[in-house]
């Protein structure tokens, strides 16, 4: 074993300095101010060269608005829009995304190390939920055959029709018409400028026949018949409104 102390090294720092300050720096001005070329074509930055100029993009606002549609037209190039189910251009890879962002946020944590490990867990459960806006889960629209899904879909509207029919049903009024009675007319014909508190019922009229399938035979005081569908009636059962009371009211005069 060998002892031995240094007792100066500024010599070789120094040494080493010198050296490296002799050296050309090739970046030495590389931060001065150069002139603009006022020459340069900014037309050549527009230019495309395809067979097809055209621009395929997103529906977003950014792209769509007028500002952008006279740069397209200005250039000739063509504005593609894709349609609502190309899922690349319609936001839904964005959504997906940030579903799965906070399946793993709130499974994992925060830590990002370990989420490559749980990204198949998470995908699992974004499949297997159910999703309100096609109805049901991912993974049952892959695993299903179409016409599956066609049967299910006549069956769900059959029972939406039948549910629609018995709530329609409910509200109507079983109304009875007997020859000789008094009933109100509905006019049903269009009056642009029909006063808001005007009666849109016309009457009264007598019946003089009732036929099947619900039609009767109205007669009006000033000798006019006519047929009607007795939906478009209702019973009158006379006597006039009561008149309207209106409050003593203090007129003044109207300032010139």
């Amino acid at each position: 074993e060998f002892d031995f102390k240094v007792i100066d090294t500024r010599g070789a720092e120094n040494y080493a300095t010198d050296h490296l300050s002799r050296l050309e720096n090739p970046y030495e001005n590389i931060f001065d101010p150069k002139e603009i070329n006022e020459t340069f074509p900014l037309e050549s930055l527009n230019k495309v060269t395809h067979k097809d100029p055209s621009i395929p993009c997103d529906r977003g606002t950014h792209f769509c608005n007028d500002q952008f549609s006279r740069v397209m037209v200005k250039y000739g190039v063509t504005h593609r829009l894709p349609t609502a189910y190309h899922p690349q251009t319609r936001g839904q890879v964005e959504v997906t995304n940030r579903r799965l962002k906070r399946i793993l946020e709130r499974t994992v944590g925060e830590n990002r190390a370990s989420w490559s490990d749980k990204l198949e867990d998470a995908l699992w459960a974004f499949r297997t939920a159910f999703k309100t806006f096609v109805g049901c889960t991912p993974i049952k629209l892959q695993l299903n055959e179409l016409s599956e899904l066609r049967d299910q879909a006549y069956e769900n509207s059959l029972i939406y029709k039948e549910q629609t029919k018995k709530l329609h049903d409910d509200k109507i009024k079983n109304r009875i018409f007997n020859v000789g009675d008094q009933v109100l007319l509905f006019n049903s014909r269009l009056k642009i400028f029909s006063g808001k508190l005007k009666s849109r019922w016309s009457g009264p009229f007598t019946i003089s026949k009732i036929y099947p399938y619900g039609t009767a035979k109205l007669i009006h005081p000033d000798g006019c018949n006519f047929k009607v569908n007795c939906h478009r009636l209702k019973h009158y059962h006379g006597g006039n409104p009561p008149p309207l009371e209106i409050p003593d009211v203090h007129t003044f005069p109207k300032d010139n």
